[in-house]
């Protein structure tokens, strides 16, 4: 009888191991959640919007990893950097010393904000951002509900890790749907800091 159950664990291993694949890319993917937008995609992988046809993000608010509240529709003002990361996903963890780097460079002008997201324990989470120094904010989205949020046709995360930028006005104007170094995050920022 014990090798009838090895066959069905053989498979569930399989499944989840493929499903875990699929939700962590790195790029190579061809899916970009988005059809018939206002934006261009250049040879850096960072889409960006025109700034006179950015559409408003949706607002983004709940209870952070750090057990406080969080609501990105009172940082209006501010350039907001959006990460959406887990702590069980590789491209995430090659990213987060570059977003450590560059958000405590920008802390005065760039606020940044991130989504955890299909981790089902914050005690992951919050191991992940202590072993990676992350001193800003993480909406905790276990279930992916955050990310729903995005309107269709717009740059919306459609990839972990994903990073979206906003404006000063909090409208959607980058987009990178694979890991980035500090160089390209920084392609991502400037132009928006540079807007008067």
């Amino acid at each position: 009888m014990r090798t009838g159950r090895a066959p069905i664990l053989l498979t569930a291993v399989t499944l989840a191991s493929a499903l875990t694949l699929t939700a962590c890319t790195d790029g190579g993917g061809s899916s970009t959640g988005s059809s018939g937008g206002n934006y261009v995609t250049g040879p850096s992988g960072i889409s960006t919007v025109a700034r006179g046809k950015r559409v408003a993000a949706p607002k983004l608010d709940g209870e952070t990893v750090e057990g406080g509240t969080l609501d990105t529709s009172t940082l209006k003002g501010k350039v907001v950097v959006i990460n959406v990361w887990g702590s069980w996903c590789g491209p995430c963890r090659t990213e987060a010393p570059y977003f450590k780097k560059v958000s405590e460079e920008l802390a005065k002008d760039v606020a940044f904000v991130g989504i955890n997201t299909r981790d089902n324990s914050k005690q992951n989470a919050l191991n992940f951002e202590k072993d990676y120094g992350i001193g800003y904010p993480s909406l905790f989205d276990p279930a992916g509900k955050l990310v729903l949020r995005f309107p269709t046709g717009t740059l919306n995360p459609a990839a972990i890790p994903s990073t979206i930028v906003l404006d000063r006005e909090g409208r959607i104007a980058a987009r990178a749907l694979t890991a980035i170094d500090d160089k390209r995050l920084r392609q991502m920022i400037d132009p928006l800091l540079a807007e008067k």
